[in-house]
């Protein structure tokens, strides 16, 4: 059982599984370039675009009208 807080579900289920496989390496560090090839070592470094001013959203413009 894993406690996370934040994010959604895939988001989360994404954390648990880069924390499972730390613990792994930690405590088999043969399994290391296993893991590493599949991809479970490397941190989802997205994070979400912040607002511009000027704008409705991060990218998203406010209608434009010709008249």
């Amino acid at each position: 059982v894993c406690t996370v807080t934040g994010g959604g579900l895939s988001g989360q289920a994404g954390a648990v599984r880069h924390g499972i496989s730390k613990a792994l390496t930690y405590y088999e560090p043969d399994l290391r370039p296993v893991l590493k090839l599949s991809g479970f070592l490397t941190r989802d470094s997205r994070v979400v675009e912040r607002k511009k001013y000027g704008h409705a959203k991060a990218r998203r413009s406010y209608q434009f009208s010709k008249r």
